[in-house]
């Protein structure tokens, strides 16, 4: 078995990072590409956003409908038993 000799040279901790060095001053803008990509995923989160608040309030109008014809159905099995009750 090969052992190491204890004088290799390490790997740095860190890897080198891949992006810009930050402008002069301090003040970091993002590149034009990156800008209009944050600008399009903000459209299609704040579309999606109004296409949930349109399903909720759909869901609760089917629910409520739902509610109604449950009801209904309630009464009209209740009027029939009522009436085969006085048949007897």
């Amino acid at each position: 078995m090969v052992q190491r000799t204890k004088a290799q040279a390490k790997r740095p901790a860190g890897r080198p990072s891949k992006e810009p060095p930050p402008a002069p001053g301090g003040a970091t803008s993002p590149a034009p590409g990156v800008e209009a990509r944050l600008k399009a995923v903000e459209q299609e989160r704040d579309t999606l956003k109004s296409e949930l608040d349109a399903a909720r309030q759909r869901i609760a109008a089917l629910e409520e409908s739902r509610s109604l014809v449950a009801s209904r159905i309630d009464w009209v099995i209740e009027s029939l038993s009522g009436v085969v009750d006085r048949d007897d």
